[in-house]
């Protein structure tokens, strides 16, 4: 690393207020944007670039090279303006913030190609770069993951969920850059600059820590230099001011989201333009070459050998799911498993038992599971992390930033539904397909044996994209030969005959209810056509129509799921057009403990309600 000499200090300085003119000229010509939150921590990311980041600028994906998250991602433009000057692309192009056909959006996502995730749902940050940092560690790669927060964001839980990770996993390759500018959008910051607190919360959850000025070049580099050698992970906790270097709005309220008009920009810009001399030397500087290091020759994936079952076997779904995770695994050294401290129940301990080196528990903290399952599958990873359904809601403003930023990874809720049984109500997911059907290019996938939830996770792991699996808690029947392909897209017409009255459409525990319907309706001399919708995002609609016009224009769905969002509602809008009537079964209130076969009565989706929703449309159909 360059000395911290006068002069190398200097020309660092120039840089940080070259990128606090790239900062307030890009906002102001795009009439929008975060420029007073850039220019508190302009001194900070130009240290960082241009004396501790080791990268090939040219090769955004190059796998030696350390990783920067901007956990406050309104600052964007100051992330795009270090990038510019370290070469990556042309300063002009800063002059597309915010336009519609650039990669330099308002706040940053993996269009912009030296970026690995999607931020700026305040909070989430460092639980990405704690997954990243973890996947580097294991790999046994020198990289190190640079993380910038706002002082604002740490109200949020979920940064403290990562830090509690990420020191019990002594990710000493993670270091966190902590902007203490004070300023919050609304009103100061709870703590203002109380670095004091600030220090005592990262130490009590077991960081090493520095407390600087943040706009002294000279303490930054300090800080820089002692986080390389840190044994455990290293916050630098800055006291800046919002908007430092400009007069007209330096430690002001009320700039937050507020570009500089056109003349308080120029005053601004005046004041920060360095010397001619110093801007000459601030070009100079360059970004330090990757790491060093031996990068074996990855092992290539193999076609997995999936466990297999015989018909009429009872097996969970989720113990299934277990299953097809260890068969991934055994094939496929890029497959992780995440887990909320429910692997005994969703079986992902039959991972943990297989490949504990690709096994990641972090705790009862769902958020920060798939926060760092994203910073992992930036690393090349596929990870799946499980939990129960319904704790996976907590989760979801990390899911929806995982979809923005096009994150490869797999999520299974397990104990789906009301035939969890006694638990209660607090324990069923009941929202969760509507959950995840709205996420944005999602697939959802709900299998009702063994053999179609082995074959649907391996089908999760080939898909690139965000995946949900929902698995059940009852063992079921299976039902299918070890044969039996399950495409993402389709379903499965499980029992069908020429006098069929209507078509059924179920899945997961709902399918085997309508087998028995099916079962006891035909010694009524009603035959119904029943559907395995296995795939409920994307889903079959042409199978669906075709059966439906040849069933009297009728479909019933049936659903352990709150009728809102759910697979009737997935239907309904599949043949929707082409009329067909679809009735659907669906638990209709808050429901309470039980017996799961008392539950699957008392809410109506067991075989009975079935059976007498196919009379009543039967009757209706004479």
């Amino acid at each position: 690393m360059a000395g911290h000499t006068p002069e190398f200090i200097a020309a660092l300085q120039a840089k940080a207020n070259l990128l606090r003119i790239h900062s307030i000229r890009t906002t102001t010509r795009a009439g929008s944007g975060h420029p007073t939150t850039c220019m508190s921590a302009a001194d900070m990311v130009a240290g960082l670039f241009f004396h501790a980041l080791r990268a090939d600028v040219s090769n955004p994906r190059h796998p030696l090279n350390d990783r920067v998250i901007f956990s406050k991602g309104h600052a964007a433009p100051l992330l795009y303006a270090a990038w510019a000057e370290a070469g990556a692309f042309p300063i002009d192009h800063l002059d597309t913030l915010r336009e519609f056909t650039s990669d330099l959006e308002g706040h940053p996502t993996p269009r912009f190609q030296w970026y690995g995730a999607a931020t700026g749902s305040l909070g989430q940050g460092l639980s990405i770069a704690a997954g990243m940092a973890l996947a580097l560690k294991r790999d046994g790669l020198p990289s190190r993951v640079y993380c910038l927060l706002g002082d604002g964001e740490t109200a949020e839980g979920a940064v403290w969920e990562a830090a509690a990770f990420a020191s019990y996993y002594g990710l000493n390759n993670l270091i966190a850059l902590v902007d203490i500018n004070r300023q919050g959008q609304s009103q100061p910051t709870m703590l203002q600059h109380d670095l004091h607190t600030y220090q005592t919360r990262f130490e009590a959850f077991g960081w090493q820590t520095a407390v600087i000025d943040g706009h002294d070049m000279g303490a930054i580099l300090h800080a820089l230099d002692a986080a390389q050698t840190a044994e455990r992970p290293f916050a630098i906790l800055a006291r800046t001011l919002k908007g430092k270097g400009a007069s007209a709005v330096e430690d002001k309220e009320g700039w937050h989201g507020k570009p500089l008009p056109p003349d308080l920009a120029e005053q601004a810009i005046a004041e920060l333009t360095p010397p001619e001399a110093l801007q000459a030397s601030a070009a100079q500087l360059r970004v330090l070459p990757p790491h060093e290091a031996y990068l074996p020759e990855p092992r290539a994936p193999q076609p997995p050998s999936l466990p297999t079952y015989t018909l009429g076997q009872e097996v969970a779904t989720r113990e299934a799911y277990g299953d097809a995770l260890v068969a991934l695994g055994n094939a496929d050294p890029r497959i992780y498993a995440f887990d909320g401290d429910v692997k005994n129940s969703t079986f992902s301990e039959k991972f943990l038992k297989a490949h504990s080196d690709r096994f990641v528990e972090c705790f009862i903290a769902e958020q920060h599971m798939a926060g760092a399952a994203v910073g992992a599958a930036e690393c090349g990873k596929i990870p799946f992390a499980s939990s129960f359904a319904c704790f996976l809601t907590r989760a979801y403003d990390f899911i929806r930033m995982a979809a923005i930023g096009r994150a490869n990874v797999k999520f299974c809720g397990s104990h789906a539904g009301v035939s969890i049984g006694e638990d209660g109500p607090s324990q069923m997911g009941l929202e969760d397909l509507a959950m995840f059907r709205a996420v944005p290019d999602s697939v959802v996938l709900y299998p009702s044996d063994a053999v179609s939830t082995v074959k649907l996770v391996a089908e999760a792991a080939r898909h690139q994209g965000i995946v949900y699996i929902r698995t059940t808690r009852p063992k079921t029947p299976v039902l299918y030969g070890n044969d039996e392909a399950f495409p993402i897209g389709g379903c499965k017409i499980v029992r069908q005959s020429p006098h069929d009255v209507v078509t059924v459409v179920g899945a997961g525990i709902t399918l085997h209810e309508a087998l028995k319907a099916h079962q006891h309706l035909m010694q009524e001399g009603l035959a119904i056509r029943v559907i395995d919708l296995y795939s409920v995002k994307p889903l079959d609609a042409e199978t669906l129509i075709r059966c439906a016009h040849e069933t009297n224009g009728v479909i019933i769905t049936v659903e352990d799921h709150y009728p809102e969002g759910g697979i009737g509602e997935a239907v309904a809008a599949a043949v929707n057009g082409h009329g067909i009537r679809v009735h659907r079964l669906a638990v209709r209130e808050i429901p309470r403990s039980g017996k799961p076969d008392t539950l699957l009565e008392a809410y109506g989706i067991n075989a009975r309600a079935i059976a007498e929703a196919v009379r009543a449309v039967a009757q209706g159909a004479a």
